[in-house]
């Protein structure tokens, strides 16, 4: 269960981080925040089915 929300928080510090360094302004650290939120949240929620299933 730590996994996707684990995902998600790296990836909006990662998103925004990224955002700020490129000189983005508060809608484009929101934008970039959101989208790599969600695709460390796939790519968790992917590794705790992997291993939930090697697991099991």
């Amino acid at each position: 269960m730590i996994f996707p929300l684990g995902g998600l928080v790296l990836g909006a510090l990662l998103g925004a981080y990224r955002a700020k360094s490129r000189g983005g302004n508060i809608a484009d650290l929101a934008q970039w925040a959101t989208v790599f939120a969600l695709i460390f949240g796939v790519i968790g929620l992917f590794a705790m089915i992997i291993i939930t299933r090697m697991y099991a």
